[in-house]
């Protein structure tokens, strides 16, 4: 075990304290910060130990909680290797193209999920699979095809179920399976530019989803088109800032929380100058709990508000005519 690196080590003893039952599910882990100061290690290597138990599945990041213990080990057969343990080969023979194409994916994906985008390269995907990084180009051309692989693959994870129901509904339904992908995966929004897109077939079908819940209601082909990809765009821009504050929350081992928290004294600070009374009102009243999720669901509601007027607008020249 000594010729193991740092990460590893600090991996197993957590590990250790999982498996005994000193940390049990839902527990918080110690954060990047604390393992720093525990063990006497750069961040960058205690990002990598959480990392390595996040592969394994045994911790998993909650906002505004922190990196806690996951209620259940996973059983699947892609579980990514513990610290120091071999790793199966990416290409064995026999196995057809898309099998082993799936497999880096799946890959590609654990590692921006538990380190970012910015962590993803070639030569770290082959790391995790074990083989070498120039075999990986029998199979895929590059990273950014690896990208979009993975992005259509989060998109797939959550299929949308046959229509039913009104527009608004359906509306509602697609923008909030896609936030929940983009909660899951922080890096996923990044991916998905409305200036130049991926071709992402499951990502695409939010699209055709929402073209056909608009569908029949006397709106323009221009109409549809635009209200469909604001959609999509609101929700991609919404979750944009999510690996971001992912990412300072493993760095800092503080999350989005905690971080306003310690800024209260220098806000109230501000506000005591009396340069904007209205905010310094409104803070000091109750009932106003702001959070990621508020913001979305509230721009989510008057989004479809808009909607629900350009639709009755459209349909009051028809009645008009008609009476």
């Amino acid at each position: 075990m000594t010729d193991q690196p740092p990460y590893a080590r600090i991996a197993a003893e957590i590990r250790r304290r999982i498996d005994a039952g000193e940390l049990r599910p839902g527990a918080r882990v110690p954060s990047t910060r604390q393992i720093a100061v525990r063990w006497g290690v750069a961040i960058a290597t205690a990002t990598k130990a959480l990392a390595a138990l996040r592969h394994e599945g045994l911790v998993h990041a909650v906002p505004g909680v922190g990196t806690v213990v996951s209620p259940t080990a996973p059983g699947r057969a892609d579980q990514p290797r513990r610290a120091g343990q071999a790793a199966p080969r990416a290409t064995r023979a026999g196995v057809p193209d898309d099998a082993v194409r799936a497999r880096i994916v799946r890959a590609a994906i654990r590692i921006a999920d538990a380190e970012g985008l910015a962590a993803l390269t070639m030569r770290r995907i082959a790391t995790e699979l074990d083989v070498a990084t120039m075999s990986l180009y029998r199979h895929v051309r590059n990273k950014d095809e690896i990208v979009a692989l993975m992005a259509d693959a989060a998109f797939a994870e959550a299929p949308l179920p046959e229509p039913g129901g009104g527009w608004r509904d359906r509306l509602e339904l697609s923008a909030k399976t896609q936030w929940g992908l983009y909660r899951a995966h922080p890096w996923l929004a990044r991916t998905m530019s409305l200036s130049r897109p991926l071709l992402v077939p499951h990502g695409m079908l939010h699209i055709e989803w929402a073209l056909r819940a608009l569908d029949g209601l006397g709106l323009d082909d221009d109409t549809v088109m635009h209200t469909a990809i604001t959609l999509f765009g609101y929700v991609r821009g919404t979750a944009a800032d999510l690996e971001v504050e992912e990412q300072a929350t493993q760095d800092t081992g503080v999350g989005g929380e905690e971080w306003l928290e310690a800024q209260e004294d220098a806000m109230m600070a501000l506000l005591a100058g009396g340069s904007f009374p209205a905010f310094a009102a409104i803070r000091r009243r109750p009932g106003v709990d702001i959070s990621v999720q508020s913001l979305f669901e509230y721009g989510l509601e008057r989004l479809l508000d808009g909607v629900a007027a350009v639709i009755a607008k459209q349909r009051a020249p028809a009645v008009e005519s008609t009476s």
